[in-house]
């Protein structure tokens, strides 16, 4: 369960700590005082998509941060796999910065994969995009092989698995046949290209670049064999050289260093010089004897680059894009020689796949078929209880080609008058029949899974009076067991409340939201309000006996 949530500079929330219950905590407001920002916090770190807008302004960041209390059997499993430590409490932060967001997982950073999977364990919303979700036919499948994953969830896993190595097969195939169409021409072409650059013998993929080097130095050999002699001349050749320059520099401290002992460190360096201009000297003079004017290297090279020129106007810009060329190229023309025998092999496997595939899809429909009449009958019960008892609710499964969830088309359908024949739900149930629906269906998934919390987001839309007793009878059973977490407009749902927050929006210089957690006189007065409107006398009694009664 979420005992409590922090909020900061979190929209018009400065700071808000508020701390929820076991059981029923019910949240009302007036129209428009933000009663979907609790719901949509929490959400929200659990990693809901969130934009920089949720700051409050003026602030540079927002944080949410969640404390859970959880027995749930598969936490332990999470914990190891993701390398975060157990801790008696949950911890779940996230801080929303203007460009980026962080979560936090017991003080560890998680990415979006390993906060969802967390989610999914402790936590379920039920929003209007939810049921509007639930309405559609490719919902019912999943919600049906969820309700009976402990059945053969397994099974359909492992189905899904081998339907995508099928696809990929397929995938190949179609691959394979079109290689083998290739025409004669274009295989001689293909072969004709990767020998054009198979007879480059290219190693290395600075050899152009070294080679734009040594011809630069083949094309001015003589100019600089002509400066690196005289720079070997000024230093160690003529009369007045650098060299006599300094022995007579170094002569000279050394003679002023017999009258002053501190000048000796001077005569060491004027050594030191010395030495450096007789290395460079002799570096300069072996270089300058080296360079040659090569004229068989020099055409060597420019054959050699007008080679790479060539190939890279055909197979890219770059050697090493050369290469990358050469290796696609080459694949290409093994697929096609492959491609034959590889037909063959991968019909055998695909083949034999299906037939995998086939098995297993039968027996999957098999299970869905008995769960369907199982889910069919216990919504049926359900709905009774909330005061549609002459509804008659049936999930029909009809025959469809081999797909990612096998060969079972699902959908939900719903009669909720004697007179009126089964007909698809998203067609027939009005408002508050879709509401009653989408709570009979979150009751049993809630009776059947692990998962500590859920939440709803008005799922009292479009019922009064019977129907709304037996919707707020419905959620006080389903909360005994469950935390639940709902808005609501109905005053004979808010009296169920095991904690009651009152949601209120103050207009002065700025918009302020207030969240507070009522005590016994404040709920009397929450619910005359949602009741009548205003507390009156009349409405006040009325709260308490609506109190009184639970």
């Amino acid at each position: 369960m979420i005992k409590s949530i922090n909020i900061k500079n979190y929209i018009l929330i400065d700071e808000l700590t508020l701390d929820f219950s076991q059981g029923l905590n019910v949240i009302t407001g007036e129209t428009g005082a933000g009663k979907s920002i609790l719901i949509n916090a929490i959400d929200i770190a659990f990693g809901a998509k969130v934009s920089s807008d949720v700051i409050k302004n003026g602030k540079e960041k927002a944080s949410i941060e969640l404390v859970i209390e959880s027995k749930n059997k598969n936490l332990q499993e999470f914990f190891n796999k993701n390398g975060i430590d157990a801790e008696d409490e949950i911890i779940i932060s996230r801080e929303i910065l203007q460009n980026s967001s962080r979560i936090r997982i017991n003080g560890v950073l998680v990415n979006q994969a390993v906060i969802k999977e967390l989610k999914e364990i402790l936590l379920d919303i039920h929003s209007q995009h939810q049921t509007y979700a639930f309405l559609q036919p490719k919902s019912h499948i999943i919600l049906l092989d969820n309700y009976a994953k402990e059945n053969y969830g397994e099974k359909l896993k492992n189905y899904q698995e081998k339907f995508k190595e099928y696809q990929n097969l397929t995938k190949q195939l179609e691959i394979a046949q079109n290689a083998l169409n290739t025409t004669e021409a274009q295989i001689e072409f293909l072969k004709f290209q990767i020998n054009e650059i198979e007879e480059a013998k290219i190693e290395d993929t600075k050899e152009e670049d070294n080679l734009k080097n040594e011809l630069k130095i083949l094309d001015n050999a003589e100019k600089l064999k002509e400066l690196t002699y005289h720079a070997y001349q000024a230093i160690n050749g003529d009369e007045n050289s650098v060299i006599d320059v300094l022995l007579q520099i170094k002569s000279d401290i050394s003679r002023a260093s017999g009258m002053d002992n501190s000048l000796e460190n001077f005569e060491t360096q004027a050594i030191e010089l010395t030495e450096i201009a007789r290395d460079l000297a002799a570096n300069l003079r072996d270089y300058s004897q080296t360079i040659t004017a090569d004229s068989y290297r020099l055409n060597e090279i420019q054959e050699r680059l007008y080679i790479f020129e060539k190939l890279k106007r055909k197979y890219g810009s770059s050697l090493e894009e050369i290469l990358n060329t050469y290796d696609k190229l080459s694949k290409e023309l093994e697929n096609i020689e492959y491609s034959e025998k590889n037909i063959k092999e991968l019909q055998i496997k695909i083949n034999k796949i299906l037939e995998e595939l086939n098995d297993l899809a039968q027996e999957i429909s098999d299970s869905r078929k008995n769960y369907a009449q199982v889910l069919s009958s216990l919504i049926t019960d359900e709905l009774e209880k909330l005061e549609l008892a002459k509804s008659r609710f049936e999930i029909r499964i009809s025959p469809t080609e081999l797909g990612t969830n096998g060969i079972d088309n699902v959908e939900f359908y719903i009669s909720t008058n004697v007179s009126q024949d089964l007909s698809p739900l998203a067609k027939t149930a009005s408002g508050g029949e879709i509401s009653r629906v989408m709570l009979a269906i979150k009751t049993i998934f809630a009776k059947s899974d692990e998962i500590d919390t859920v939440i709803f987001d008005e799922i009292d839309t479009g019922i009064s009076g019977k129907a709304a007793q037996s919707v707020a009878d419905e959620i006080e059973q389903l909360a005994k067991f469950r935390q639940i977490i709902l808005i609501t407009h109905q005053a004979i749902i808010a009296a169920k409340a095991d904690s009651h927050i009152l949601v209120s929006k103050k207009q002065n210089e700025e918009t302020i939201v207030n969240i507070k957690k009522l005590n016994n006189e404040e709920k009397i007065q929450a619910i005359a309000s949602l009741a009548s409107g205003t507390a009156t006398s009349s409405a006040m009694e009325f709260a308490k006996s609506l109190l009184k009664g639970n």
